[in-house]
């Protein structure tokens, strides 16, 4: 029988390499790339008696007839008998092989991604059970190298909620076409190709929170995006590599936005123009800084009679925005939070005038006040925060500190704990 080998990547903490052999039927190639891929090490094994079950925890059964082998053809008496492999029993008496699918899964339930992916190597039976997707559901690849094939084999297990900004994404090498079941994914600031994450997006349709945060993404990306109807929260800060027409198609199909984040994309004011004009009248939250003179008066006007229930916007680092613009944001009845900062052309005298707001929590203002202008507006507003956050939450996955790992805030619970590269 066909023998494979895999090699462990060895990890930053040491230069000893395991590897792990099989006989068995299934696709081994398959598990063999993806171990490779996570940089899971596995004990070596050698082939079992049982191929369902694992060989230290069978109990005894029959032996099968023996097989003679002739030593000597002069010596017709002696013969040499290949005893078959014994079977040891459990210390408890019960086989694993005897105990049902439901309470295996109960029990890999427990176990780390990496000692998930090892038991599936154990039998054929354990394969099968360690990629249901009912302990697939949560996955955290945060900061990973996942070689080709890796997000291919992963992803189609069942995944539902996918964490894995910063990492370096081969290609996913996706073997059906059937869609995924992803709904929560962040890839901010991924090393990936614009082909390459078409390839994931173009299989996603039921998302609900995406985050392409720093990413070059293509038109073909975004008519991938605007096949997802029911997605509520997207940020795509700092992307760029679309057009203004594909962006008007993708807003004018997610009509459930509730979060939207746009901010220092590469736009032009055609960009810009699409939208404002485009965005679902729905959206609560809106981050379009950074857009310098591309962001005009007209466009504020355009945004507030079109989102009327906006409570948290953030137009910072837009210099063409005077002081008039204040009798649009007026209209906001439901308006909290508020973002201006680098609107250079507003004076901080200008800035009492938001203090009319009912609604007004917040006023982010940094870099057109001075630190004595700062505390006499703080006086004279007492019931708004201001300059209290440097940066925006919107449609961001995860905020606060670097230690949280939730997304969305959803924890995830399959993830890579060792610090070292895949």
């Amino acid at each position: 029988m066909h023998r494979k080998h895999l090699q462990e990547i060895p990890s930053s903490s040491s230069n000893v390499s395991t590897s792990f052999t099989w006989d068995w039927d299934w696709d081994s190639s398959k598990t063999s790339e993806l171990l490779s891929g996570m940089g899971v090490s596995v004990l070596k094994k050698d082939k079992l008696g049982n191929e369902n079950t694992p060989q230290d925890v069978l109990v005894s059964s029959s032996c099968p007839p023996q097989k003679r082998q002739k030593v000597k053809e002069k010596e017709k008496d002696f013969v040499i008998v290949r005893r078959p492999r014994l079977l040891r029993e459990a210390e408890s008496g019960v086989s694993w092989d005897a105990l049902p699918d439901e309470l295996l899964l109960a029990i890999f339930a427990y176990l780390p991604l990496s000692d998930l992916l090892k038991v599936s190597l154990i039998c054929k039976r354990w394969h099968r059970l360690s990629f249901d997707e009912s302990l697939w559901q949560t996955l955290d690849l945060t900061g990973r190298n996942l070689l080709p094939g890796v997000i291919g084999q992963l992803l189609p297990a069942g995944v539902i909620v996918f964490r894995c900004p910063r990492s370096c994404i081969g290609n996913p090498l996706f073997k059906t076409n059937k869609p995924l079941r992803v709904q929560h994914m962040d890839l901010s600031n991924c090393t990936v190709s614009v082909a390459d994450l078409q390839s994931i997006l173009c299989l996603c349709e039921r998302l609900q929170n995406l985050s392409l945060e720093g990413l070059v993404l293509s038109d073909d990306i975004l008519r991938s995006i605007a096949k997802n109807p029911s997605l509520m929260r997207l940020n795509l800060c700092g992307c760029s590599g679309f057009s203004a027409e594909a962006l008007e198609l993708m807003l004018s199909s997610c009509s459930m936005l509730e979060e939207l984040n746009l901010s220092w994309c590469d736009f032009t004011a055609t960009h810009v123009k699409a939208a404002v004009n485009h965005v679902t009248s729905k959206v609560t939250q809106l981050n379009l800084s950074g857009y310098r003179q591309n962001l005009q008066i007209p466009d504020v006007k355009t945004l507030v009679e079109r989102c009327p229930f906006l409570v948290h916007l953030d137009l910072s680092d837009s210099v063409m925005l005077k002081p008039e613009c204040f009798q649009y944001f007026h209209q906001l009845f439901f308006l909290q939070h508020l973002g201006l900062s680098r609107c250079y052309q507003i004076s901080p005298a200008a800035l009492v005038e938001l203090g009319e707001i009912t609604t007004l929590k917040t006023l982010q203002v940094f870099g057109i006040v001075t630190d004595s202008s700062l505390q006499l507006l703080k006086e004279t507003l007492p019931d708004v925060k201001i300059n209290c956050s440097h940066f925006t939450s919107i449609a961001r996955p995860t905020v606060g500190s670097k230690k949280n790992h939730e997304i969305w805030g959803i924890k995830c619970r399959l993830t890579l704990r060792n610090p070292s590269g895949l």
